[in-house]
């Protein structure tokens, strides 16, 4: 396998950034005292943009007092805490490659019925920024 092939790494071959990274808060959220259906919400939001998921965690703190779900995906996370004293979810995602990411923000809304979300999508990896190590070495070593 030639590994100056994945074109993902070379600026000049890719004109969007790297990844995309979301920070959503929900606001008068539900479904924040359950670790096990919190689990299958982030996988659902993973499957949804197509996403690899290679390990779900999720973290009970007892006592109806929320939960913390981690999804590990090939493309990166998608994590949760709640708090149900305050009906809001803290939700991170974060992924690499041209995917619609909107698509699992959807599905976490879907389950958690904020009455209101805050939803704030960064780039990640300016390809303007970015450095060519991977053709800097090839240029070493020929």
């Amino acid at each position: 396998m030639n590994r100056l092939s994945n074109s993902s790494f070379f600026p000049d071959r890719c004109p969007q950034p790297l990844g995309q990274h979301v920070i959503a808060e929900f606001y008068g959220a539900v479904g924040l005292h359950d670790v096990a259906p919190g689990e299958t919400a982030l996988r659902d939001a993973a499957v949804a943009v197509g996403a690899h998921v290679l390990h779900v965690e999720g973290h009970d703190f007892g006592d109806r007092a929320g939960f913390t779900v981690v999804a590990l995906l090939a493309e990166s996370h998608i994590s949760v805490h709640t708090w149900p004293e305050h009906e809001y979810a803290a939700i991170d995602i974060f992924m690499c490659g041209p995917v619609d990411i909107t698509r699992a923000i959807d599905v976490l809304k879907g389950y958690f019925q904020p009455r209101n979300a805050e939803v704030k999508i960064l780039k990640r990896g300016n390809p303007a920024q970015l450095t060519d190590v991977l053709a800097e070495e090839a240029a070493i070593v020929e």
